[in-house]
């Protein structure tokens, strides 16, 4: 089943009664000129085993402990904002999966050739992907790319998905001024928003199949937490930069993160994908690919399921 996104942007108070998310709205508690009827009826409720993220973007949300609790038991991800309002932490549970110590060893055991076979193949549908992005919005010649994805080796020695992103990048949005850099100019604010929402969902679901998101295949950096996570999320990066095509395409100014770009941005969970030849939201396919990955690392698979556009 595809779990729900929630975002909150304005003040609210969230609780939990009766296995439900309780969410209040102070500004209408509090307002004296609305009658008691609407008062009481502006209080929601959303069964906790249908979220699977949510979203904390203002300083005066106010979220108990106990709700906090059936989140992560649940397997729910929670993404915390800045100032900026763009996503800054995320809390997930210590324990997905029912088999979580056997699942550990499988990963912390897996060998080194194995580890390159899985980039190799991470980098692949990456690159193959991002072709198709280009040829959907550019008139570029994408045939290199292509031809680039065929020729990555085990462990990509020769740095092709470096090679692959400076073409992308440079063709996808030939705009004055863009280099893909998390403080460039925008639409790297939109990117940056989207790939944070993926990030949640991939880490949640590497939970869920019982692994450690902070142990990856290829990236190893000592202060981040999320190594497998990025490394699992490459190939579904071009779902995301497909959604910022088109808001650049359809919006009249996308310089600012409005509420409106935000919430085209907050389906990305929810975007249609074809993994193993059916169509499924994204959600499910992370979870497929997640799971996919734990066989590889038991030795039931050699190849991590992974989806195309």
């Amino acid at each position: 089943m595809i779990k729900k996104t929630l975002y909150f942007s304005n003040p609210a108070y969230l609780s939990l009664r009766n296995a439900q998310l309780v969410i209040k709205i102070p500004a209408v508690e509090k307002n004296d000129a609305l009658p008691d009827h609407f008062k009481q009826q502006s209080e929601i409720t959303k069964p906790i085993e249908d979220i699977g993220l949510v979203v904390l973007d203002n300083k005066q949300i106010t979220i108990t402990s106990g709700l906090l609790e059936a989140l992560l038991e649940n397997n729910c991800s929670v993404v915390t904002c800045d100032s900026k309002n763009m996503p800054t932490g995320l809390l997930l549970p210590l324990s997905g999966n029912t088999t979580q110590n056997e699942r550990f060893r499988h990963q912390l055991e897996a060998s080194l050739p194995l580890k390159k076979q899985l980039w190799q193949q991470t980098i692949q549908a990456k690159i193959e992907n991002q072709a198709i992005v280009l040829e959907n919005n550019s008139h570029t010649e994408s045939k290199c790319m292509h031809i680039w994805a065929s020729k990555v080796k085990s462990g990509d020695t020769e740095n092709l998905e470096a090679r692959a992103a400076a073409y992308y990048w440079k063709n996808l949005f030939p705009f004055k001024g863009f280099v893909r850099h998390r403080e460039g100019l925008a639409p790297n604010n939109l990117l940056n928003y989207g790939y944070a929402i993926l990030r949640a969902v991939v880490a949640r679901s590497l939970v869920g199949s019982g692994l450690l998101p902070t142990l990856g295949i290829h990236h190893h950096n000592r202060y981040n937490a999320y190594c497998l996570a990025d490394d699992i999320m490459e190939p579904y990066r071009p779902f995301v930069d497909q959604l910022v095509c088109n808001i650049v395409t359809n919006a009249d100014d996308y310089t600012e993160l409005t509420t409106e770009i935000k919430r085209q941005l907050l389906t990305i969970p929810t975007l249609d994908v074809t993994i193993g030849g059916k169509r499924s939201p994204l959600m499910i396919a992370v979870s497929q690919t997640t799971a996919s990955l734990y066989k590889c690392f038991s030795g039931e698979m050699r190849k991590i399921v992974y989806p195309e556009l």
